[in-house]
């Protein structure tokens, strides 16, 4: 392998895409990282990409960027349905593999993903980046330092704005069914439970419901009219051990979208939040994994301090979506070379099934427990 990390990046689309938006701004900025091959179902995107990312190879075939010598890490950031496929491409050809989340579209697959990466040589990280932002390492810190002394609960309220207005892009339409596994419990839910377990622990039990609240969208480049049948709402009543847990998570917030986490504690509490500037909500339509949080630690006399970490060089000057991913690409450097902090495809396994054990709660109305 070369001193650095050659990537190769499937869904790389030149036009738009979360490849372009996070990964590639990432990889650049990052010493450890090479960006030498890029992927999409076109030949002439492909080769679009290369030129405008600065890649030296152009792929339509994922098998071929998988298998080529010059790629040490493949990186998968397509639609969901097609991730499982692309994984086992990547597995087979030996790679380390980084896919987004979800990791796949069905528990099942995650399952039969997670075997063969056990097989296969290489590190194979899911894209749960948000626990990688300064503010969740601080609370982190913090919260093992007995900061807050015994947690006793946390509240979370997360929104995006994806569909506000029922109006919704082309490229997104395809989250609003269910079978894409790509709407608000996949992502948003992964999202969000990853850094509260990060920082508090496993969920051990929980009651849920789900609920379609903007049953149509339209498309906003060509009119049709799309109906919903992925959740937009999730409200949780779960535990952490002892802890109480409190979440509700929703699309189509018209104006504010952002996201609170409150952890309350014996001896004081810690908020991680994007709402706080200008002492109101932002307008963080994306969700908690690509935005900046800022962490306030309440005072012995009630007052709040920020104790928000600085953000070094270069990741300051990143997009700000780009800025975890950068991170989790950082993380992953230290790993290859035998540390071990970045979410496998296991973390990304549990996380699917408690997804499956929200669906069950919500479908049946009783709580259920959470499998180790």
């Amino acid at each position: 392998m070369a001193d650095r990390l050659r990537v190769g990046i499937i869904g790389a689309s030149p036009d738009r895409g979360w490849a372009a938006r996070a990964h590639i701004p990432a990889l650049h900025a990052l010493p450890d990282f090479e960006l030498t091959a890029v992927g999409t179902s076109r030949r002439e995107s492909a080769e679009r990409a290369a030129r405008e990312f600065g890649a030296e190879y152009a792929f339509t075939d994922a098998s071929a960027l998988a298998e080529h010598p010059e790629v040490d890490l493949v990186v998968i950031t397509v639609k969901v349905p097609a991730h499982a496929e692309l994984i086992g491409a990547a597995l087979a050809a030996g790679k380390h593999v980084y896919s987004e989340w979800p990791l796949t579209r069905t528990t099942s697959e995650a399952e039969a993903i997670v075997a063969a990466a056990a097989a296969a040589p290489g590190r194979h990280v899911v894209g749960l980046q948000a626990r990688f932002a300064p503010a969740v390492q601080r609370a982190r810190e913090l919260l093992a330092e007995g900061h807050v002394g015994e947690p006793v609960s946390a509240t979370v309220y997360s929104s995006r704005g994806k569909g506000a207005g029922g109006r919704i892009p082309q490229w997104a339409a395809y989250t609003l069914d269910r079978d894409n596994a790509a709407g608000l419990l996949e992502v948003a839910g992964g999202h969000t439970l990853d850094p509260l377990e990060y920082l508090l622990g496993g969920l051990t039990e929980l009651s849920a419901d789900l609920a379609i609240r903007n049953s149509h969208n339209t498309v906003l480049e060509t009119g049709e009219r799309v109906r919903a049948t992925s959740p937009d709402h999730l409200l949780l009543n779960a535990r952490i051990g002892e802890v109480v847990v409190s979440a509700h998570l929703h699309d189509a917030k018209l104006t504010g979208a952002h996201t609170r986490i409150e952890i309350s504690g014996t001896a004081g509490d810690l908020v991680l939040a994007n709402d706080t500037a200008a002492g109101a909500p932002g307008l963080h339509a994306g969700g908690i994994q690509m935005s900046d949080l800022t962490l306030l630690a309440s005072r012995p006399d009630g007052s709040w301090q920020d104790l928000t970490p600085a953000d070094p060089a270069p990741l300051a000057s990143l997009p700000v979506e780009s800025r975890n991913v950068a991170r989790f690409y950082a993380r992953l450097a230290e790993d290859i070379t035998g540390a071990d902090t970045v979410p496998s495809f296991e973390t990304g396994l549990r996380m699917h099934r408690i997804l499956d054990v929200i669906r069950r709660s919500a479908d049946s109305g009783a709580r259920q427990p959470i499998p180790n």
